[in-house]
């Protein structure tokens, strides 16, 4: 399980990931694999310090005036409080992870594993430290990766000013969006090829307000259309110019405080935040007369040498302010090789994507130009940096100071003492690890992982220090099956914990990634508070309940794709919920008055078998057939991640076969003999009627156990209300099994194989019951055309050609009576020879006039049209709105005819008009047409 952020709250993000999880967790479980699905939390470092800080300033106090350790007792204080909240919501979702075995990031196990992932990696030197440009965030004060920051176009304006050349009185005009970091500018840039300023390449210039000289330089990288086609240079305040600075040798001058105040290098600027240098300087330099207006080459700058101008502005993804690019000393991991790896692995078919057309080209990209990752945050709450600093006795002044890599304290002094004598003092670094750090570790931290590398599963199963961790689990569940989440952590997380797992492990830690969408509402657009277009799950659940939104989410989502979730389509899955439950209580009204040993008998305990299908009658068999058909189609589709072509077609079924078919002919069924039945009738009923009890029961249980996965709350309780084995659904048997099968001739185990139960049908069944489905079909769409009152049953000659449809329509003729609304006295059933005609057969002669339907080879209906209508009352009916459409068409004829109409009015009008008269006389010729039928 992804792990949530420990003092978060369910949006619906989690919740579609919590559902299609569940759905994966349940089905295998059912399938009788060792299934293991894990939750946990995470620390979430930035968030949760954040949340606690402004929790300290409403009590006007802050984190710095408390200390480090107060503060830390004051987060875990707040993680007590609220971190169980997110636990419990995802509960209410259904979640069926195993709960006994919940995680969180900073539990000591997970903390041990964090540091020994740092030393491992510090030891093959892919962990190093160093300056170099980083995201800075002002407000946290700490270091944030590149996927931390979010990029927004926002509307801004370009400054345009002069440099001065030292000599000779020119100048090079210059454009920048941040005029504050003019005071750490280290050159000005143009193009080697631009005829404008090849001239000047080399010379000095001063840098404004100041008596700084930098030099002119030229590179390729320049856009000579951009601005005026020359760049400042600030390679300490900007990602672009600090390659070009590392390029050219050039100095980093940083001229901003942590806070991105400005700094003592600013002069008389100082102390300034970098929004008020900004202005300050862009007013200084106005009034020196440095300020650009342009020339004929540039359009719409101002007088003052300003314009309008739309920029991507970085901004952090948990505070929103405006990221600062900053040279700062950090912790990084070498990417490269471990890109590499995770690259290959899914090059190579180790690691599925799915779906891969989309998203293995975007992860060949980002890991194929990756960045190093800078790890160390300047935060308090998180995992701290395993790296202590060594201050000698008599330590030489400037030198840099030493450092030990350890996994304790007192690892570290041991080191330390070795090298470099007693006496030593040790320092902690103060930086915490990203958390995104103990998050790529999950797969196998969670499971055992270093412990069973460390000893054998028997020998530390009794050490009370790791006896939370159960023996052979990292060889047992590692590496993992799938992974399922959200397609924007794929580089956060996803990417990291593949590289962490191939580095560490030399395993994938998982086979299969499986991406979803995001969730949107109805319209597509991204939910924000600001928007009010949110919908909050939990609200949703307490109204239409956890099973609709759970199905809603699955059934409307394909991978990668996102999902447009509208309030509509969970309340169309609630009266979903409603129909399953009313023909539950239905089939508990079928089962009222059986005594124990006959409910018993009616518990399904495995598939149903080629004999029992084989003696049931035809309705029976079809649906038998259909839901063994179903049940495969589900199984094939879950077991290739077709979550929601899956659930869809357990919905189908259940709503369009079992419910308004098999339900119905159920009905007939059930009925009693009568009082005057003979024995054998009643003998005939009983029996049809142990059929019916026991296709019900065995069609819904195992409907309700191939809906389980994805309605768990529902199928649970409709469960319960049957006869069955077993104390819960969830842990029943899928209904179409693994078996085992040996590929040797000796029978070795090594060359057993699970292949697929095959689950009986009948096809001659389906197809004869397709039949009469078809003919019921027909008779309602011809009551529909003759509007034949819904309560009134209508007489119906059927001619079958075919023995077995006759046989069939014979035997079932209160099923075709119930659903085709048809009089039972009134119903003709005639086996004719392929040869012979309408006309030809006395009971039709004798009907007089009748609709005559074909429904397919060999399978004809006529209905009595005196059946279907009163005849006096439907010409009367006719004759009425025949007249009335006669006056609407000489109505729309006249005004046709007018020429102050025709002349006059818009053409749009006319038009439409004429359209009018056309619908008209259509309808007009549709009544008497019908009238001539009639008459």
């Amino acid at each position: 399980m992804p792990p949530p952020n420990v003092t978060g709250y369910l949006h619906m993000g989690h919740a579609i990931f919590i559902a299609l999880q569940d759905i994966m967790s349940r089905f295998h479980r059912m399938r009788g694999r060792p299934t293991l699905w894990l939750p946990g939390t995470d620390h979430a470092g930035i968030a949760t310090q954040l949340s606690v800080e402004r929790q300290l300033a409403k009590e006007g106090t802050s984190r710095l005036e408390l200390g480090r350790e107060a503060f830390l007792d004051k987060v875990w204080q707040w993680k007590d409080e609220k971190g169980g909240y997110i636990t419990q919501q995802m509960r209410r979702l259904g979640a069926s992870a195993d709960w006994s075995r919940e995680k969180f990031t900073l539990q000591p196990e997970m903390s041990e594993a964090v540091t020994e992932a740092f030393v491992r990696l510090h030891e093959k030197g892919l962990i190093y430290r160093g300056s170099y440009m980083v995201n800075w965030s002002p407000h946290l004060q700490t270091a944030v990766s590149d996927l931390e920051v979010e990029h927004s176009e926002e509307q801004s304006t370009l400054y345009f000013f002069k440099y001065m050349l030292v000599e000779g009185g020119e100048f090079i005009p210059v454009a920048t969006t941040r005029p504050e970091t003019i005071l750490g500018d280290s050159a000005v840039c143009v193009h080697p090829d631009d005829v404008r300023y090849q001239h000047h390449i080399g010379k000095m210039v001063r840098v404004p307000l100041s008596d700084r000289l930098i030099p002119v330089i030229a590179d390729e990288y320049v856009d000579r259309e951009f601005g005026t086609g020359a760049l400042k240079i600030t390679p300490a305040h900007d990602v672009n110019d600090y390659a070009l600075g590392k390029k050219h040798n050039l100095p980093l001058i940083s001229i901003m405080n942590k806070d991105a105040s400005i700094n003592e290098l600013g002069g008389k600027y100082a102390g300034l935040s970098r929004e008020q240098c900004r202005i300050d300087l862009w007013c200084d330099l106005v009034q020196a007369g440095l300020a650009y207006p342009g020339d004929a080459s540039l359009e719409g700058v101002s007088s003052t040498g300003t314009k309008a101008h739309v920029q991507r502005v970085p901004r952090s993804q948990r505070g929103g302010e405006v990221i600062e690019p900053m040279v700062s000393k950090q912790w990084f991991v070498t990417t490269e090789h471990m890109a590499q790896r995770a690259v290959q692995a899914v090059r190579s078919g180790e690691i599925a994507i799915l779906p891969a057309e989309r998203f293995e080209k975007v992860w060949y990209n980002w890991l194929e130009n990756i960045h190093d990752w800078c790890i160390s945050r300047q935060l308090w709450w998180g995992h701290r940096i395993p790296v202590y600093y060594v201050t000698l006795p008599t330590g030489s002044a400037g030198a840099e100071v030493p450092y030990i890599v350890a996994r304790s304290a007192e690892e570290a002094r041991r080191i330390a003492e070795e090298k470099y004598g007693p006496g030593v003092v040790l320092t902690q670094d103060e930086d915490v690890l990203d958390t995104w750090f103990s998050s790529g570790l999950w797969p196998f931290a969670t499971v055992g992982w270093p412990h069973q590398e460390i000893a054998p599963a028997a020998s530390f199963s009794a050490s009370p220090t790791v006896s939370s961790v159960p023996a052979g689990d990292l060889a047992r569940f590692y590496p993992a099956s799938v992974l399922e989440t959200g397609y924007d952590i794929l580089f956060f997380w996803v990417a990291r914990m593949v590289m962490l797992g191939l580095e560490l492990t030399d395993q994938v830690p998982f086979r299969t990634i499986y991406l979803h969408g995001l969730v949107r509402d109805a319209q597509g657009q991204k939910m924000s508070k600001t928007k009010g277009n949110v919908m909050d799950p939990l609200d949703t659940i307490d109204k239409l309940g956890a099973d609709a939104l759970r199905y809603t989410l699955v059934t409307g989502s394909t991978p990668g794709n996102d999902v447009p979730l509208a309030m509509e389509k969970i309340e169309g899955n609630r009266n979903f919920v409603n129909k399953l439950w009313n023909a539950g209580k239905y089939i508990q009204i079928c089962l009222a008055g059986l005594n124990p040993e006959e409910l018993a008998a009616l518990a399904v305990r495995g598939p149903m078998n080629e004999a029992e299908l084989t003696s049931l009658p035809v309705p029976e068999r079809f649906i038998v057939s259909r839901c063994h058909e179903v049940a495969t189609r589900v199984t094939e589709s879950l077991e290739a991640h077709g979550f929601g072509e899956s659930g869809r077609l357990v919905h189908d079924f259940l709503w369009d076969e079992f419910a308004d078919w098999y339900v119905e002919a159920s009905k007939v069924r059930m009925r009693s003999p009568g009082p005057n039945a003979s024995a054998e009738e009643t003998a005939r009923y009983h029996l049809q009627q142990r059929q019916t009890r026991r296709v019900l029961v065995y069609v819904w249980d195992t409907c309700m156990r191939l809906l389980h996965p994805f309605m768990p709350y529902l199928t649970e309780t409709l469960w319960q209300l049957i006869p069955h084995d077993g104390e819960s659904i969830m842990l029943a048997d899928w209904p179409q099994m693994q078996v085992i099968s040996s590929a040797g001739e000796e029978g070795d185990a090594s060359d057993a194989v699970g292949v697929e139960s095959k689950l009986v049908l009948d096809v001659e069944a389906t197809k004869n019951f397709g039949t009469l489905q078809a003919l019921v079909h027909s008779i309602r769409n011809a009551r529909a055309e003759y509007n034949v009152d819904a309560g009134k049953k209508i007489p119906c000659i059927l001619r079958l050609q075919r023995p077995a449809v006759h046989s069939l329509m014979q035997n079932e003729r209160g099923i075709l009576a119930l659903l085709g609304r048809v009089d039972d006295t009134q119903l003709q059933i005639l086996p004719v020879s392929s040869s012979s005609t309408g006309n030809d057969i006395p009971e039709v002669v004798a009907a007089g006039p009748c609709v005559h339907l074909v429904v397919e080879e060999g399978v004809e209906v006529y209905l009595p049209q005196a059946g279907l209508i009163d005849t006096v009352k439907e010409k009367l009916r006719l004759g009425k709105q025949a007249e009335k459409l006669r006056k609407a068409v000489e109505g729309m004829q006249t005004r046709l005819q007018s020429a102050g109409f025709v002349d006059r009015a818009p053409a749009h009008l006319v038009e439409e008009a004429r359209n009018n008269l056309r619908d008209l006389q259509e309808q007009l010729a549709t009544v008497e047409k019908s009238l001539e039928a009639l008459n």
